[in-house]
């Protein structure tokens, strides 16, 4: 087999044995063989050439925002169910939650886990123990009595600190305060 000496520029004494015919294809990334045994010198001499962008052309879905930045209206409106951090984390800062509804003829409380959904505690002035018992299931001597049956069963499940959001436009006042008052009397936290 001949050399490919006149193809290959440089290389006198190369046979085509070793360096296949596309090997005048890659002429230029051929790397001559060196005396030097250091790192650098392994490596082929590549000129590459990279381009910046141009400044000029700022395309708007390209353009990073900081994490901290003010929004605008037209923002907050693309992602209408995008939470607030209070939202995301009020989970697990009080994670025990006090439900307590009012119907006409029973009180209905109980202590809920918010990520779980787990009861932790309840009572009723609907219950068998207490029905018959009471004189009057909705009056203010009933909402004692159902704010310490929920304390008492929160202390037993190792509860100790919970919380109650009222509705938007309801007040802390009247029987719900009652409720609330027994339950802080008996040692329940709120938060």
């Amino acid at each position: 087999m001949g050399t490919l000496s006149s193809s290959i520029p440089g290389s006198s004494s190369w046979s085509a044995s070793v360096h296949p015919p596309s090997a005048t294809l890659l002429s230029g990334f051929i790397q001559k063989p060196t005396t030097s045994l250091s790192w650098p010198s392994s490596f082929s001499k590549l000129s590459i050439a990279i381009k910046p962008p141009s400044p000029s052309t700022h395309n708007r879905n390209s353009i990073i925002q900081a994490a901290w930045t003010r929004r605008s209206r037209g923002e907050t409106s693309k992602r209408p169910n995008r939470k607030s951090w209070k939202q995301r984390t009020d989970m697990y800062m009080r994670p025990f939650v006090l439900d307590v509804y009012f119907s006409r003829r029973f009180i209905h409380a109980k202590v809920m886990h918010r990520g779980t959904s787990k009861v932790v505690s309840a009572a009723s002035t609907n219950c068998k123990d207490l029905r018959y018992s009471l004189p009057s299931p909705t009056d203010d001597n009933a909402c004692r009595i159902i704010g310490n049956l929920i304390a008492e069963r929160c202390k037993e499940a190792d509860v100790f600190v919970i919380s109650y959001d009222p509705p938007k436009s309801a007040k802390i006042e009247g029987k719900i305060e009652i409720v609330i008052d027994a339950i802080k009397d008996n040692g329940i936290l709120f938060v």
